[in-house]
């Protein structure tokens, strides 16, 4: 029996499934070092070190340290799973996003935002690209005339879950299961998004 070859132009499964995981770690890496450092401080051999590869390979796949961080510097593909979910289920998924990304990736889904500060004109670049791929689009999910603040006060929320579980690394909840976290904080969320519409003050009189 002959075995059976590779079409021409293509890969084996293998080497693509290597190359999707060297993409990922290169990302990873250079998501890390973009929370702790400058920009204009980080440098392409960093990120290789960081992501236990090599700076050629690293400019093999992104081409330039310009391109890698327009990559980091978006949420487009963050967004979309991070928002994949019927709007009654939404908070609990948001929730859970955050709490998977941290343990098993290592990559929060927009705690990154929080860095801004840090990147002078890359961190306009930054907050325009959450504004525009991630609370844009949550707002246009969301019914009612007060959606785009009920979407920043959802994401507000999320956000302050990231900050304890990725920066303050408070040891409660780091040792939850995710489920435990995602019932009792998941309606928080759940509430911005759907919840009833706050009740009107009393006129003084």
């Amino acid at each position: 029996m002959s075995a059976v070859s590779t079409p021409p132009g293509t890969s084996p499964a293998p080497a693509r499934r290597d190359a999707e995981a060297t993409k990922a770690a290169i990302l990873r890496a250079a998501r890390h070092l973009l929370a702790r450092h400058a920009h204009a401080d980080i440098t392409l051999k960093a990120v290789a070190e960081r992501a236990g590869v090599s700076a050629p390979l690293v400019l093999k796949y992104f081409g330039n340290k310009d391109a890698l961080f327009a990559r980091v510097m978006s949420f487009e593909e963050d967004a979309q799973t991070f928002l994949d979910a019927p709007l009654e289920e939404l908070g609990r998924h948001m929730v859970r996003q955050i709490l998977v990304g941290q343990r098993e990736r290592g990559a929060d889904p927009v705690l990154r935002i929080a860095f801004a500060p840090l990147h002078g004109d890359h961190g306009d670049v930054l907050r325009a690209n959450f504004r525009a791929q991630v609370v844009e689009r949550l707002a246009a999910r969301l019914p009612g005339p007060d959606a785009a603040v009920r979407a920043e006060l959802a994401l507000a929320t999320a956000l302050g879950l990231g900050m304890m579980l990725g920066i303050a690394r408070g040891p409660e909840l780091r040792s939850m299961p995710v489920e435990d976290v995602v019932d009792r904080y998941g309606p928080t969320v759940q509430a911005h998004l759907t919840g009833p519409a706050p009740q009107a003050r009393p006129t003084a009189r």
